[in-house]
């Protein structure tokens, strides 16, 4: 009897992530690691400053569990101003610990033995094991080609009579697209009349390119009636490791999010909340944000377009995808191996969150470092 059959696991099928498995190669090897989606240069001074301040002032004991007043009333200000849409700040909005837990707490919410939850693959990992822990059964449906485009009617014949939620995610990780106010559109119409509860994650909400616009599910009013809209401030300025996120939902979903966020976290670490408050009161922090990454973006690309790469320029997040076709024809996961134990860089292949592993020979490359790490790595990906 192995282990997992012993122990009767929930998730025996789960395995390590391949971002916790690439990482670990790339500090195996000394690879410079364009793989896990965190920055390697310092958050804002004014921020961490503003964070021990916050902790001489005294803020060290338990936050209410929804979060710290003045943080949800910031949060309401920047919603309102960007996405027309009024939140309640006593009843609407909950600080949690990163957007990850924000997930979890609204799947656990609303999914029960045997619901349907339709998800978009490639898809971040943490959405169908959480689907799969409360008894739910994720229903996957494939984006389209290389620039994974959404077959509405696709996911319109997906829904059933158990389709108790669908998941999206704009901008989107791993490929870097984002949706368009037509997708937006198309989705708030499939959804009418139904009762779906709409789970939007939205982290790169601030890190969109080229003149695009966010579309928010909290935009549209018959969207945001059903939607509960993830967020992440480690992705937005820098800090990932402080694992500070929010979620928003109309009062009547939002009331049972809380009941699971009060059992896992109950609360999140207060100094950083008073922080980040103080932090939001000046919206260029957020406003800037797509014009700083899009600079990283554009000098990634440019030091890449003597390589034999091809590529799409990302519309959002801060992760590109290269093809590398003329490279070689191994797979996405064996040529990201030899790129790391050979050549001594990190990336992560897309395969892995395809269905049935459907491999575009594609690899996903985290441009949030600093202008020398970029370099550095573009010198090795052009001798490829």
């Amino acid at each position: 009897m192995s282990e997992i059959e012993k122990y009767n696991s929930k998730l025996p099928g789960n395995k390590t992530s391949i971002f916790s498995i690439m990482s670990k190669m790339a500090n195996d090897h000394n690879a410079i690691n364009l793989s896990q989606g965190f920055p390697n240069f310092e958050t804002d001074k004014k921020l961490k400053d503003l964070v021990t301040q916050a902790m001489k002032d005294g803020y060290n004991q338990y936050p209410p569990d929804s979060g710290v007043k003045i943080l949800r009333e910031e949060i309401v200000a920047k919603i309102k101003s960007l996405y027309g849409k009024s939140y309640h700040p006593d009843s609407e909005i909950t600080v949690t610990a990163g957007a990850t837990q924000a997930l979890y707490s609204a799947i656990s919410a609303f999914v029960n033995q045997g619901d349907e939850v339709i998800v978009l693959k490639p898809a971040y990992d943490s959405y169908e094991p959480t689907i799969e822990l409360n008894g739910g059964k994720p229903v996957q449906i494939q984006l389209k080609g290389e620039n994974y485009n959404v077959d509405w009617e696709e996911v319109k014949s997906a829904i059933s009579s158990k389709t108790r939620m669908i998941i999206i995610n704009t901008p989107h990780n791993p490929t870097g697209t984002i949706l368009a106010e037509e997708d937006m559109l198309q989705l708030q119409n499939i959804l009418s009349g139904t009762d779906i509860i709409l789970l939007s994650d939205e982290v790169y909400e601030h890190l969109i390119f080229d003149k695009k616009q966010h579309h928010s599910a909290s935009k549209f009013p018959e969207l945001s009636k059903r939607s509960i809209v993830c967020a992440s401030f480690g992705k937005t300025f820098h800090n990932t490791g402080w694992k500070t996120g929010y979620c928003v939902a109309p009062k009547e979903l939002m009331q049972e999010i809380r009941k699971i966020h009060e059992l896992t976290v109950f609360s999140v670490n207060h100094p950083m909340q008073v922080a980040y408050a103080e932090y939001l009161k000046k919206p260029k922090h957020y406003l800037e944000l797509s014009k700083f990454y899009q600079t990283k973006r554009d000098l990634f690309l440019n030091l890449l377009k003597d390589s034999k790469f091809s590529y799409t320029p990302s519309k959002g997040t801060y992760f590109q995808l290269l093809n590398f076709s003329e490279i070689t024809d191994e797979n996405d996961v064996n040529f990201a191996e030899k790129l790391v134990k050979e050549h001594k860089i990190a990336a992560i292949p897309v395969s892995v969150f395809n269905i049935n592993k459907k491999d575009n020979s594609q690899l996903r490359f985290c441009f949030a470092k600093t202008d020398d790490t970029l370099e550095k790595a573009a010198e090795i990906l052009c001798k490829l």
